[in-house]
């Protein structure tokens, strides 16, 4: 089972990047898929969710409007489109699948906002 996050990186305020992570050993289609962030000091909070025929989405209130959380289930992969960055999304994004009897992480991946 593997979970590989890409697509972070350091961007100004007010730009866009977007987190794909993509998986292999599971059964896709089976799994709600969320993205979590942590910034240094602080704890682990979710992001985003999408549930696994990917019809509905969850948003923390701090990205509503801002990010959206996308699947593909042919490509076994979910995505995270992030703009308006703004500095307090710095953090490390991780990719979390949830299966029916299992759960797995991603190694994350770094988001920088600065100017």
């Amino acid at each position: 089972v593997r979970l590989v996050e890409s697509g972070g990186g350091l961007v100004q305020p007010g730009e866009s990047l977007r987190l794909s992570c993509a998986t292999s050993g599971l059964t896709f289609s089976s799994l709600v898929m969320s993205w979590y962030r942590q910034a240094p000091g602080k704890e682990r909070e979710l992001v985003a969710s999408i549930m696994r025929a990917g019809g509905t989405t969850n948003y923390a209130d701090s990205v509503k409007g801002r990010f959206t959380i996308s699947r593909d289930n042919v490509q076994k992969t979910v995505y995270l489109q992030m703009n308006s960055l703004r500095p307090e999304d710095t953090a490390v994004y991780y990719c979390k699948a949830v299966g029916y009897f299992d759960s797995y992480w991603g190694q994350g991946t770094q988001v920088t906002v600065s100017s």
